[in-house]
């Protein structure tokens, strides 16, 4: 990203986040303590902050770094950004022109990159976005499921899951959305390995073909608890791309946007 749009998207980043928070320039300068023209010359654009005061910003706000450097925070519901444990943070509930979740959709094609790409907002802002036809609340993402393991989902079917901001939420015998280190995004029913102080988790099709298996919890990089499908299993092969994706939702009055 060229330098110039990094620091028009940290100056914007700052104002939005300091009117998230309904502070006056005078009372985040005190809080940052730094002068108020000093972040008036961030907030304008006309000086960049350190990278130690950039820190000092994110860690104020409860944001990444990452994020007030690529993200534009203008689309975002400033109650989404909080912080979750030591290190983890929530991706921002992202919202349209009328303050309407929307909800980022990973397509056959972008999952195979999702390992990689899934803390990186310039990824994130790459994937087409949904907004469903009833009211959600938190963070949810949706995913499309490939394979034959967990019926009655078809190959294609799109899975709507909340974010779980812990594992201690996992409920035994209920299906997530879970994305490891080693296998990447999986749509699985998942117990918790009694023998193992709930350290490791069983993962089960319930395609009885296949057989279960454990992934350790320190492997486990993001869950979420199934919400809702939209099965396009019925698509051919060939016909399975996002602009058929776009048409099946918009029949099923699923808005899409960007």
């Amino acid at each position: 990203m060229p330098k110039y749009l990094a620091m028009s998207k940290i100056a914007a980043n700052i104002t939005v986040l300091r009117a998230s928070k309904k502070l006056t320039q005078e009372q985040l300068s005190n809080e940052l303590d730094i002068s108020r023209s000093r972040l008036g010359s961030y907030e304008e654009g006309r000086a960049e902050p350190s990278y130690d005061l950039l820190i000092k910003i994110a860690d104020y706000f409860h944001v990444s770094i990452d994020a007030m450097v690529r993200a534009d925070l203008s689309r975002t519901k400033p109650e989404a950004l909080m912080k979750i444990g030591k290190n983890r943070l929530l991706f921002p509930v992202m919202v349209d022109s009328e303050n309407n979740d929307l909800i980022e959709v990973v397509p056959v094609k972008a999952i195979a990159g999702y390992l990689n790409g899934y803390a990186d907002p310039s990824f994130m802002e790459e994937l087409p976005r949904m907004n469903l036809p009833f009211k959600i609340v938190g963070k949810h993402r949706a995913f499309t499921i490939k394979g034959d393991s967990m019926p009655p989902l078809k190959d294609g079917t799109i899975v709507v899951g909340k974010y779980v901001e812990s594992l201690s939420e996992i409920t035994d015998g209920q299906t997530y959305i879970v994305l490891t280190r080693d296998d990447g995004v999986v749509y699985k029913r998942l117990y918790r390995e009694k023998k193992k102080s709930g350290d490791t988790f069983e993962f089960h099709s319930d395609n009885k073909t296949y057989s279960p298996y454990n992934i350790h919890a320190k492997n486990i990089l993001e869950i979420w608890s199934f919400v809702c499908c939209l099965n396009i299993g019925e698509f051919k092969p060939q016909d399975l791309n996002i602009d058929s994706m776009i048409r099946f939702l918009q029949s099923q009055r699923v808005e899409m946007g960007k």
